[in-house]
C-alpha cells in the first residue's frame, strides 16, 4: 500500500470502537501513523469493582498495539480471567467481563486519576507504553456519560449492550455530564491544524454522537467541514455488528447510508458508502456531499486500507505517486 505525502497537519479520526479500531488498523497502513489523532468516545466508560474502566479507548489502543483480541472484538489477546473468576466466587456481578491483563490497565489508569493525572495525559502515556505512534486522545476530560430509557427501564450504556445484549426497546439515548465537558487540551488545535478529518464507521448514536455533543465540539467541526469525510457504518441498511440500527430508529433516524449522511451534514463534505449502498449515491450527493462507493467491510486490514485511501481521497489528500 503506498503512504501519502506527507504535509502540515495531522489527520483527525473521530473514533468509537472495533469499527474504528479496524479502520485505524487500515489508515496506518496508508499514511505515517505518527500524523493521526483519533478523538475517542468515553460515553461508554464505567466504574467497575472501583476502577475506571473506558472501553473504547482501550480497544483502539489495544487493536493498534496488535495486542487485541480479535475474535471478541475487545479485550487482549490470550488474556486469563482468574480475578474475574474470584469476584464472582465473592459474589460480586460478573456481566462485564475484565481479563487479567486488560485488569492492570485499569488499574494503573484509576491510580493515575486518583493522583490527579488528567485522562487526556494518562491515555497518551498508556499509548506510548503500549507502543502506539497514534496520538489518542479521549473527547474529554470531564466525565460523560451515555444513557438509555428502555422498555425495562434507565441504564448505563454498557447495560443495555452488555448485561442485556441489547435485546430491549429504546425509547431515549441520553448524556448525562455534558454541562461541565470541554474538548480535551489538543483537540481544538488539532482540528484546526488537520488536513483531513475522519469519521470513522462506528456506531453514529453511541460513538460518534457523545462526542459531537461534547459543547464546543461540533462549532470546531462545523469550521472544518469541506476537509472532513464521514464512512459510513451500514452495508445494505445493515450494521455489521451491534445496535447500530436500532438506536438509529430509537432517535428517529432513518436506518440507511442516507439517513447517517443527514447526521453529518453540517461537519463533512465527503461521504463513503457500501458499494451495496451505490443506489444511494445521488440522494447523498444532493446533501452536499462528495460521495465515492467502497468495499467497505474492514475484516481485511488490506481492504480497510482502501477503504482509508478512499476517505482520504475525498478530503483531498492523493496517493503518493
Amino acid at each position: 500500500m503506498e503512504r501519502h505525502r506527507e504535509s502540515p497537519g495531522p489527520i483527525v479520526v473521530l473514533a468509537g470502537g472495533v469499527g474504528a479500531a479496524r479502520f485505524l488498523r487500515g489508515l496506518t497502513r496508508a499514511v505515517d501513523p505518527a500524523s493521526l489523532v483519533v478523538v475517542g468516545n468515553t460515553g461508554d466508560d464505567l466504574w467497575w469493582h472501583g476502577l475506571y474502566v473506558a472501553p473504547d479507548l482501550d480497544t483502539v489502543s489495544y487493536w493498534l498495539a496488535g495486542r487485541a483480541d480479535e475474535e471478541r472484538g475487545w479485550g487482549i489477546r490470550g488474556d486469563s480471567f482468574i480475578v474475574q473468576q474470584a469476584l464472582a466466587r465473592l459474589g460480586q456481578e460478573e456481566w462485564f467481563q475484565v481479563g487479567d491483563q486488560d485488569l492492570a490497565t485499569h488499574l494503573w489508569r484509576t491510580t493515575q486519576l486518583h493522583a490527579g493525572v488528567p485522562l487526556h495525559a494518562v491515555t497518551a502515556e498508556l499509548a506510548q507504553r503500549l507502543g502506539v505512534a497514534v496520538r489518542i486522545l479521549p473527547m474529554s476530560d470531564q466525565p460523560v456519560t451515555t444513557r438509555l430509557v428502555t422498555e425495562n427501564g434507565d441504564c448505563h450504556f454498557q447495560e443495555y449492550f452488555v448485561r442485556d445484549r441489547f435485546r430491549p426497546a429504546v425509547r431515549k439515548v441520553y448524556w448525562t455530564g455534558l454541562d461541565s465537558a470541554s474538548p480535551a487540551p489538543g483537540i481544538r488545535e488539532a482540528i484546526a491544524r488537520a488536513r483531513a478529518i475522519l469519521i470513522a464507521p462506528s456506531n453514529p448514536v453511541i460513538s460518534i454522537g457523545p462526542i459531537l455533543r461534547v459543547p464546543g465540539m461540533r462549532a470546531l467541526l462545523e469550521e472544518a467541514r469541506e476537509k472532513a469525510v464521514a464512512v459510513s457504518p451500514l452495508i445494505g441498511g445493515r450494521a455489521v455488528k451491534g445496535p447500530t440500527v436500532p438506536l438509529l430508529e430509537a432517535v428517529g433516524v432513518e436506518a440507511d447510508a442516507a439517513g447517517v449522511a443527514r447526521l453529518y451534514q453540517d461537519i463533512a463534505a465527503g461521504f463513503v458508502i457500501d458499494r451495496a449502498d451505490a443506489g444511494q449515491a445521488a440522494s447523498i450527493r444532493g446533501l452536499g456531499y462528495r460521495v465515492v462507493a467502497a468495499e467497505t467491510l474492514l475484516d481485511d486490514p488490506a481492504n480497510a486500507a482502501r477503504v482509508a485511501v478512499a476517505a482520504l481521497g475525498l478530503a483531498g489528500e492523493r496517493a503518493a505517486a
